[in-house]
């Protein structure tokens, strides 16, 4: 992994390269906004300019765990997490689970609008690049779909999310890591408890590159954080010794 200054070099390059590349499909294949859904203007850009405030990023302080926004700064943990330790080290989330997201989260799944992660994941890379190069992950193990999902939808949006961050930030990007091994029900239509009790035993070990000791694990959505623990769970007694996770959104923690 290159150091920061390679780093931000490498990116500025890239970035170029991918306004090129906008700017060419963008003549045939309009770009869609991942808020509004219209086309977004002006062309090359990855959200309408009008649409950026209607996003709520997660602001300090949060979750020194989950990441979720707390309502004090005198508090390092949320409820949640005092009362329920978790695997993983610590999760990094982008934006606030609320109304837009939600319509966001389900085009992407439902509507085949695969595109929207461009901007989530540019939008990851730049605001947590550097805690992610301090922590030097060895790999971003997206999290897995069942196959039969996979054959229905007909993509895993949390690899095309890992994917796009791994490029932006020169990280591996590990998909063979973790099998889901249970098609689960939807844990939107849970309860917490109910959700605990889904996840059960729905992941199981899969290939990871020799000494691999560090890794960050990648979803869309964190409500309870069941299904990032029960992956770190799995991947901690492959032995990896850090889990780390990076969600698009994150619920509430009051």
């Amino acid at each position: 992994m290159r150091n920061a200054a390679e780093q931000t070099k490498t990116y500025g390059n890239r970035e170029n390269g991918r306004f090129v590349r906008e700017q060419l499909l963008g003549l045939f294949f309009p770009r869609r906004c991942p808020v509004c859904g219209e086309i977004v203007l002006p062309r090359g850009e990855l959200i309408c300019p009008a649409c950026v405030g209607k996003l709520k990023p997660v602001r300090q302080p949060v979750c020194m765990t989950c990441g979720k926004e707390l309502e004090s700064g005198r508090q390092e943990y949320c409820a949640d997490c005092m009362r329920h330790p978790k695997t993983f080290r610590r999760n990094f989330a982008l934006l606030h689970y609320d109304d837009v997201t939600r319509r966001s989260m389900a085009a992407i799944k439902y509507k085949n609008k695969r595109e929207y992660l461009d901007f989530y994941g540019e939008a990851m890379a730049r605001r947590f690049g550097r805690q992610l190069l301090r922590i030097r992950p060895d790999a971003l193990v997206p999290v897995p779909v069942h196959r039969s999902r996979l054959r229905s939808r007909g993509f895993n949006q949390a690899q095309l999310l890992a994917q796009r961050i791994g490029r932006c930030l020169e990280i591996p990007v590990c998909p063979q890591a973790l099998i889901r091994t249970k098609k689960t029900l939807p844990q939107k239509k849970l309860t917490s408890a109910q959700r605990l009790e889904n996840i059960r035993k729905a992941f199981a070990p899969g290939i990871l590159p020799p000494g691999t000791r560090r890794v960050v694990l990648i979803d869309d959505i964190y409500t309870t954080g069941s299904t990032l623990e029960a992956c770190a769970r799995v991947l901690r007694s492959m032995g990896v010794e850090e889990v780390y996770g990076m969600t698009i959104c994150i619920g509430s923690a009051f």
